[in-house]
């Protein structure tokens, strides 16, 4: 199978560089200075077995590739603000000997949230979830690394919206080989809604910075419990903390890459390269919606929403608020029993 890495930032640029490590064909798709970086000095992937650089083919839309092959594989590692355009773009690509990519190939929507892989299946017939656990790290166009040892990061996937076949599992032996483990699950929505509820914390860290101490855990602990809420009205069942904490044991280990810690994640990333966008709609307000729809009140992630999209529309520095400032806000914004 030939891998085709839609969105080849953090996540997207450390699965093909260790696909491609382990002898996979792969293709990476960017866009802007990626692109070019990509294109013209190849993927530079800092992990802790060393720095490689890959020199793969990379295309910025589907035309370039001409007919897509009957054994590509899509990967969507866009941010979920990015799906729609990507799903538009790819949808529609010939497939050789008829057809077109959404008709033909599938998708594996390895992406923060679960709205994705809910608009892939409205244009893509064989759409995977994928629970994305891969502390990875993209700053600067071109290089991408990634801190887990000894396995790079733990990809659950299956069908969506349930289910499991033949090309989930073909899928999850390349992964295994490539420095990943990869469970093939009938239930992998219960693993995305359980790390749905790790990223609400994503907005916390963008704004105040990764150094948590004990307040920051106490907030961030209140906003988890307001999602927690809202998942149990909404009937969604999701993994315990236990069972994801004995899935990962201590296999996804964070090492310093180059003396350095690695910094935050993926929203925390986003302000830092000050993309004017950030993943906050699909994180915390995926819980904003579930509680409007199932009368659960969410004002902590509410206020989470929309100081992160302000940080990012204003292209604020991330990090820049102060903590105490972001927990006044929250002491304001919560309910009686919600406060600190």
């Amino acid at each position: 199978m030939r891998y085709i890495i839609i969105g080849a930032g953090a996540v997207g640029g450390t699965v093909g560089g260790r696909l491609a490590g382990s002898g996979h064909e792969v293709v990476l798709v960017a866009r802007g200075a990626q692109y070019a970086a990509l294109r013209d000095g190849g993927l530079r992937l800092t992990v802790p077995d060393g720095e490689f650089t890959h020199h793969l083919p990379t295309v910025d839309g589907p035309g370039p590739l001409g007919p897509l092959r009957e054994d590509d594989v899509l990967v969507l590692t866009v941010k979920t603000q990015d799906s729609e355009a990507a799903l538009q773009a790819w949808g529609p690509a010939p497939v050789e000997g008829g057809g077109t990519a959404a008709e033909r190939l599938p998708l594996l929507c390895a992406q923060n949230g679960v709205e994705s892989q809910r608009l892939a299946l409205r244009r893509f017939r064989r759409v995977y979830g994928v629970c994305v656990w891969l502390p990875a790290t993209h700053l600067e166009p071109g290089a991408v690394s990634a801190a887990g040892s000894p396995l790079t990061g733990i990809l659950h996937l299956g069908r969506h919206p349930g289910g499991t076949d033949d090309t989930a599992r073909r899928i999850a032996a390349d992964l295994e080989r490539s420095r990943f483990e990869a469970p093939v699950v009938p239930d992998v929505s219960r693993w995305q809604y359980a790390k749905l509820l790790s990223n609400l914390a994503n907005a916390v860290e963008a704004l105040t910075g990764p150094a948590q101490g004990p307040e920051a855990a106490q907030l961030t602990a209140r906003v988890r419990a307001e999602g927690e809420a809202v998942l149990d009205a909404a009937g969604i069942a999701y993994a315990s903390v236990e069972e994801q904490r004995a899935a990962r044991g201590d296999r996804v280990t964070l090492v310093p890459l180059n003396g350095r810690a690695r910094g935050g994640g993926s929203s925390w990333q986003s302000l830092t390269r000050g993309t004017g966008t950030i993943e906050a709609d699909h994180l915390n307000g995926e819980i904003v919606l579930l509680g409007r729809l199932h009368g659960v009140p969410t004002p902590l992630n509410e206020l989470l929403q929309r100081l992160a999209n302000t940080f990012a529309r204003e292209r604020r520095a991330a990090g820049s608020m102060p903590l105490d400032e972001l927990l006044a806000l929250a002491d304001e914004a919560a309910l009686p029993g919600q406060k600190s």
